[in-house]
């Protein structure tokens, strides 16, 4: 657990951190990056101080007593490795949603959001969907079975996202202009630390039984095999799905496509991990791989500017891998219900429909209020002229790629590449 939690803390630093800094523009990577780490240290401190308390205290159906575990006071030290695993996904959710408002939301506005969200919207629907009412192996009071946080985490970051956007505008620009990544290889390399990461995230949400220690031993066994080869599998399967629709759709198999198949393919395995078998798994990943490389198309069609895509693929993905739950289940899975393809009939696919519905509202309406509120006192939004500069330099006065001329020798010297090229092109601007 010391491992996965530490690799699920990698997920937000530096690996989504990295995907995301690397799809923005180059005037605006480190305010996107800096969105991550200080969604990290904000979420963090605040899920010790009450998060931990309004997840899994009490027997409330939808909210906990935030003063109940205030600070961790009566939790064992035993325990905190598991509190420290679950801050982790708080952490990565709230850092998600920061993808969709590239570039144009003031930064102090994220300082506020980001908190106020995680209280009011992420604990309460954590404690729906990981806290246990029963000592069943489907936990939740959701109503749906959700291994590791296709509701809670990927639905929830992305309608939160869709609110924002709705609520900010679009890029100044956009879609009239295209707003390219500004550097891939910082993106692909973010997407295959969150693949390694996932491990964590999906293989450590194993609930024990906690029949015996032998029973305990072999549900060990047994279950994280399949998380882990279905985690493994879907993704690989995603990453094909996607690359065929967008080869269809844009005639190009692109890195960036390979990139947001990984990711595709995580966010649907994430709730279905440990109740499906492996030929459920590769189903999974293909159907989401190709279902979200056509969604991502909707932003232009529909005119919402999700900039890095996450409703396309965090609530798309999420939704898809839910509700697929209740077709390819099995009973041999960690839910113990055979889906519509076994043999179970439409209930638990119900089951998974209406969970779906619940976060939707649910994160839909709480997301809006907090939204306006900070939209109509402080602002949401930077100004036109700030955006134009560019948002690293206006929040952070700073920028990812200094570009000047380098001075050597008390300054009376220029870099061998800038003097080269000021001899060769006499009278052109450095």
């Amino acid at each position: 657990m010391l491992v996965a939690t530490a690799f699920v803390l990698m997920m937000t630093v530096p690996a989504l951190a990295l995907f995301y800094g690397g799809m923005s523009r180059s005037k605006s990577v480190l305010n996107m990056m800096m969105m991550s780490f200080v969604a990290a240290a904000i979420v963090g401190i605040i899920y010790v101080a009450i998060g931990w308390s309004m997840g899994f205290s009490g027997d409330g159906t939808f909210f906990a007593n935030p003063f109940e575990l205030f600070w961790l006071d009566g939790v064992e030290t035993a325990d905190y490795v598991f509190v420290m695993f679950q801050m982790t996904f708080a952490v990565i959710t709230a850092a998600l949603i920061s993808g969709a408002v590239e570039g144009r939301m003031k930064f102090s506005a994220w300082v506020v959001f980001v908190p106020l969200w995680a209280v009011i919207v992420y604990f309460p629907m954590a404690h729906m969907v990981f806290s246990c009412t029963d000592d069943s192996l489907i936990c939740g009071r959701i109503g749906a079975q959700d291994y590791a946080g296709g509701t809670a985490v990927h639905i929830n970051a992305g309608i939160a996202a869709l609110v924002l956007v709705l609520l900010l505008g679009k890029r100044l620009g956009f879609p009239k202009e295209k707003m390219r990544p500004h550097n891939l290889t910082l993106t692909m390399l973010g997407a295959g630390l969150l693949w390694m990461g996932w491990y964590g995230f999906n293989v450590g949400s194993i609930v024990f039984g906690g029949e015996s220690e032998a029973a305990d031993t072999a549900q060990f066994f047994s279950e994280t095999g399949r998380t882990f080869a279905n985690t493994t599998l879907a993704t690989m399967a995603a990453i094909l799905g996607w690359l065929v629709v967008e080869r269809l759709l844009h005639k190009k198999a692109t890195s960036l496509g390979a990139a947001s198949g990984i990711v595709a393919g995580l966010v649907a395995i994430t709730p279905a991990a440990g109740a499906v078998d492996i030929e459920g798994a590769v189903a999974i990943g293909l159907v989401a791989g190709a279902i979200c490389a056509w969604a991502v198309g909707l932003k232009y069609k529909l005119g919402y500017d999700d900039s890095l895509d996450v409703v396309g693929v965090h609530l798309v993905g999420g939704i898809v891998g839910t509700v697929l739950i209740g077709v390819f289940s099995t009973a041999d899975g960690a839910g113990g219900i055979d889906g519509l393809l076994y043999g179970g009939g439409v209930d638990s696919l119900v089951d998974q429909v209406l969970g779906v519905l619940v976060a939707i509202v649910y994160v839909g309406v709480l997301t809006t209020i907090i939204g306006l509120a900070i939209k109509y006192t402080m602002g949401l939004r930077i100004s036109e002229d700030d955006e134009v500069e560019g948002i690293d330099l206006v929040a952070h006065g700073e920028s990812a790629y200094d570009l000047h001329t380098s001075s050597f020798g008390g300054g009376a010297g220029k870099s061998g590449v800038l003097a080269a090229a000021t001899k060769s092109t006499e009278g052109a601007s450095a």
